[in-house]
């Protein structure tokens, strides 16, 4: 029992290590992409700086910063701040509730 107990553990220590990966590369790209994007925009006002402003500050050039950002604070909300809530355990919780009631129904 301890053995599948330690196993067990492994498991969730391993999803949770993927989770952070996944959500630290969707932060990297995030930043390099929103940054080219933003550079392509600007780029055509360097000799102005009123105008290169302008084009920063413009909302086609912050929608993206700003639409993608709240997908990205989801992300982290569901990484970081979901499993506290629920426990790091929930899903084998419900994978064994699941279980109990699929033998349950076949009685």
């Amino acid at each position: 029992m301890e053995r599948q107990d330690s196993i067990s553990k492994l498991q969730r220590a391993k999803s949770r290590v993927e989770k952070l990966k996944k959500f630290y590369t969707h932060l990297g790209i995030y930043f390099i992409i929103n940054s080219v994007i933003t550079g392509f925009k600007v780029s055509n006002n360097l000799d102005s700086w009123d105008a290169f402003q302008a084009d920063l500050l413009s909302f086609s050039t912050l929608s993206s910063w700003i639409i993608w950002g709240i997908i990205l604070v989801i992300h982290a909300f569901t990484v970081f701040v979901l499993p506290s809530l629920l426990g790091y355990d929930w899903e084998e919780r419900k994978i064994q509730k699941y279980m109990e009631e699929e033998l349950k129904s076949k009685k």
